[in-house]
C-alpha cells in the first residue's frame, strides 16, 4: 500500500471534472503543472503499487482499478504522477494513466489521503 498527503489542489482542478479526469503530481511539479494537478506527498517511496484489481481511496471515496498504463507506475514512483479517469466502462488507456471505477468525480481537500492498496 502507498499513501500520501494532498497538499496543494490546483485551481483548474475542477474544470476536469467534466472530463472525469484528475492528475496527480508530487511536490516537483512545475508552477505550469501546479495549477491543473493535485500536488500530493508520498509518505514512504512506492514501488509498482497501481495494480489492476487494486484500490484507490481519496478521502472516504474508494475506487477499483481498472486499467493500469505501461507507464503509470514508473511515472508514479519518479514523479508522483499519474493521471486518473474516473469511468464506469474501461476504454483506450494512455501509457501514463490509469483508470478507476465507478466513474464518480471525487473532491479533493488539502490534508486528505491517497491511498493505492
Amino acid at each position: 500500500m502507498v499513501k500520501t498527503k494532498i497538499v496543494e489542489v490546483g485551481s483548474m482542478v475542477p474544470a476536469f471534472e467534466e472530463e472525469q479526469l484528475v492528475i496527480l503530481f508530487g511536490p516537483s511539479a512545475t508552477t505550469e503543472l501546479r495549477d491543473i494537478s493535485v500536488i500530493h506527498e508520498v509518505e514512504e517511496q512506492p514501488v509498482d503499487s497501481i495494480q489492476v484489481g487494486g484500490q484507490l481511496k481519496i478521502g472516504e471515496k474508494v475506487y477499483k482499478i481498472e486499467a493500469v498504463g505501461s507507464q503509470a507506475n514508473p511515472n508514479f514512483d519518479e514523479l508522483g504522477h499519474v493521471s486518473i479517469y474516473f469511468r464506469n466502462e474501461v476504454g483506450e488507456i494512455l501509457p501514463g494513466a490509469i483508470i478507476v471505477s465507478p466513474g464518480e468525480f471525487p473532491t479533493f481537500e488539502v490534508g486528505d489521503s491517497i491511498e493505492f492498496s
